[in-house]
């Protein structure tokens, strides 16, 4: 007759109350912060959604938490558009992004390719040259930039302010250099040894690589350029023909006071390209972040 031994089973320890309560009040704290600031980061946006459809009288007498009376009041969206000039304003900042977008990506890439695949006097030069750039504070260097841009006839052109917001942009070699350098030399000399140019190595192997790095300098660089004020105001100064999109939204300030429920109106059809441009790559937008965030 065979006898089984059954082993012994673990001691189950029991979880105390106050563990529990820990791990709750972390939970309870986490998902509070993250409503706290969602509700912060939104605010914003609701008042002045709420102020854009209000009459005259009503966002004088009213707070800016009160609801309005007709939240579908689309008449200060109207004489925003219009009274503002925002088609043209439209039209030069699509011109201006698409152009500095495309032109700082070619030159920006080319630059950093032979920064970081050539060995030559002055390397190391030009780097720290882009760097002692990169340390410098924009508004410092304003009257000399200012001057350049008198010399050569560009202030108050679309072309020179361009020309001005491509040469600004040092981020984004840094970045494109930081990718050329953690791509493989190999695929270069392979290329090479099968009879391929340097273009053609830049153009058909590496720069489908830099995907992810061109991802992310384009939204660094198109949000700057979409939202900036400061140097389109100083160099674009005819206003009614080469006003921006940020430009546009001070045509309602003046020494008689501000029409706020008109500002709110022009602020919210300014996000509305930018939102559905988001919507509609986000995708890209969410691969391109994540992927140079981290890079082996």
């Amino acid at each position: 007759m065979t006898t089984t031994t059954v082993a012994p089973q673990p001691e189950v320890q029991k979880v105390s109350f106050g563990y529990h309560l820990k791990l709750w009040l972390i939970s309870f704290l986490k998902y509070f912060s993250l409503v706290f600031i969602t509700f912060w980061m939104l605010l914003p946006l609701v008042t002045c959604f709420f102020t854009a459809a209000k009459s005259n009288e009503e966002w004088q007498s009213t707070s800016v938490m009160t609801l309005p009376k007709n939240i579908f009041n689309f008449s200060n969206y109207v004489e925003a558009f219009k009274l503002s000039n925002m088609a043209v304003a439209f039209r030069n900042s699509i011109i201006v992004l698409v152009c500095v977008c495309f032109l700082t990506t070619i030159i920006g890439t080319q630059l950093a390719y032979v920064l970081s695949r050539f060995q030559f006097p002055g390397n190391a030069l030009i780097r720290n040259a882009f760097m002692m750039a990169s340390l410098l504070p924009g508004i410092a260097m304003q009257v000399a930039v200012y001057k350049i841009m008198g010399t050569f006839h560009m202030i108050n052109s679309l072309w020179g302010y361009i020309i001005m917001s491509m040469g600004t942009d040092v981020i984004s070699i840094y970045i494109f250099i930081q990718y050329f350098e953690n791509i493989s030399i190999s695929l270069d000399e392979a290329a090479l040894m099968d009879g391929a140019s340097y273009f053609t190595i830049y153009s058909r192997i590496l720069l489908p690589l830099l995907k992810p790095a061109i991802v992310t300098c384009l939204i660094l660089k198109g949000v700057g350029i979409y939202n900036e004020y400061y140097s389109a105001n100083l160099y674009l100064q005819d206003k009614q023909k080469l006003g921006t999109v940020a430009i546009s939204l001070y045509a309602f300030t003046g020494p008689q006071g501000s029409k706020y429920n008109l500002i709110c109106a022009g602020v919210v059809i300014t996000l509305l390209p930018a939102l559905i441009a988001f919507l509609l790559f986000q995708k890209q937008i969410y691969n391109g972040v994540a992927a140079g965030a981290v890079k082996e």
